[in-house]
């Protein structure tokens, strides 16, 4: 007898043929003799749903109350569930976040999952109960429920998974698996069979929506067993681990376009030192996260820093740094949102060379022009216009995987 953690997102139970569909995968898991943890999302739009009512009432709710209104979104969708399952004749049980005991920090709208204890878990799948576990959502040191924020599902079942020390966490998704490129964007891209935790953090941190980087970083410190599958077509998914057997071959598993990006770039500095530490203070003052970073070379005793930021940091980063003009000692800021980055990502590039020569003679060959670059061991990113990004990925993926 295994034990499985399932995850379903919102896609997966937005409607009721969608919720007897997830109803099925779970039932063929149990009656397969294994013990069962389903972690269920809000369905479809009604989180965002939830935030428009809530605006109707109060333009300036408190994070508490928004709290205690959107974790009953995924509280609907485990009862919903539930039901299904008990009309198959299975034994089933669904419960909250603070019945299983996730206890979080105290931070309303965005908590960190501190322990999880699980013995109500343990104690419902002795008696051979399917649990249903309401994602999102936990409980702070007040007893207040607070939410997870983005891809805290996906969080809640690595952690469920770590907790019970599950020989399998499921991620459902929308999608198949993991693919070389966003098959919506690239008509040739592949599903992957296997991808490591840190190309998949990678991924998740450059734009690929697949999985939440929070959960991949829960489940590499743990040593969780991920699979990314499709809650609509019964076919194996893409296996997350350690390490995979085909890195070799492949040298790069993935590509990624990250469109929430806005670039700033700050002329006529001066050359001396502690003017970074100047630029680079006020906006981290702001909790601002700085990402490509690029110095030009010193000249007539000026510089020039360029840098990006989330495109919703834009503005407030651009007060910050008119505000601080005088103690910095620019000349001129210029700021665009009209970019986005692309990424290859891959531990073959670690023990090969000429992968950066690769993506950029596809990018000469597609005339797209690159603005900023940044380099790890497993990644290559780019700067580019964002008209221009849908047909970067393009030939960067024909490059790799079609050449």
């Amino acid at each position: 007898m295994a034990s499985i953690v399932q995850k379903f997102g919102g896609s997966s139970v937005a409607d009721a043929d969608r919720i007897r569909r997830v109803a099925g995968i779970i039932a063929d898991t149990y009656i397969d003799n294994n013990d069962v943890v389903a972690v269920l999302s809000a369905q479809g739009d009604t989180t965002d749903e939830f935030i428009r009512k809530a605006a109707e009432i109060n333009e300036n709710p408190s994070k508490r109350e928004m709290d205690v209104l959107l974790s009953t979104g995924e509280q609907m969708s485990i009862a919903l569930v539930a039901m299904a399952l008990e009309k198959m004749g299975l034994p089933v049980v669904s419960l909250t976040g603070w019945q299983v005991g996730i206890r979080t920090t105290a931070d309303y709208g965005g908590a960190r999952i501190k322990r999880i204890d699980g013995d109500r878990i343990a104690s419902e799948l002795d008696k051979r109960r399917i649990v249903l576990v309401a994602g999102f959502q936990g409980i702070n040191k007040y007893d207040d429920i607070t939410t997870l924020g983005r891809g805290g599902s996906d969080t809640t079942a690595v952690a469920i998974a770590a907790a019970i020390d599950a020989d399998l966490c499921q991620i459902f998704t929308d999608v198949e698996g993991v693919y070389t490129c966003d098959p919506r964007k690239v008509k040739n891209a592949r599903k992957l069979e296997e991808i490591t935790y840190d190309e998949m953090l990678e991924l998740a941190s450059l734009g690929a929506q697949v999985l939440h980087n929070r959960s991949v970083e829960m489940a590499k410190r743990y040593a969780v067993n991920l699979e990314v599958l499709s809650s609509f077509v019964r076919k194996p998914g893409t296996k997350v681990r350690e390490a995979v057997s085909a890195v070799e071959q492949t040298k790069i598993s993935g590509i990624a376009k990250d469109g929430d990006v806005a670039r700033i770039a700050l002329l006529g500095l001066r050359d001396e030192p502690g003017v970074a530490f100047k630029v680079f203070r006020a906006l981290a003052k702001a909790k601002i996260n700085v990402d490509i970073i690029l110095q030009s070379i010193g000249r007539d005793n000026t510089k020039d820093i360029s840098f990006t930021v989330a495109r919703g940091d834009m503005e407030t980063a651009r007060s910050v740094l008119e505000g601080a003009r005088g103690a910095i000692g620019f000349s001129d800021m210029s700021v665009t949102d009209k970019v986005a980055k692309v990424s290859i990502v891959g531990a073959g590039m670690m023990s090969s060379s000429g992968i950066a020569s690769l993506m950029f003679e596809a990018l000469y060959d597609a005339k797209v022009n690159i603005s900023m670059i940044s380099t790890s061991e497993i990644k290559v990113s780019v700067l580019v216009d964002e008209r221009e990004a849908d047909r970067a990925m393009q030939y960067i993926h024909d490059k790799f995987f079609e050449g």
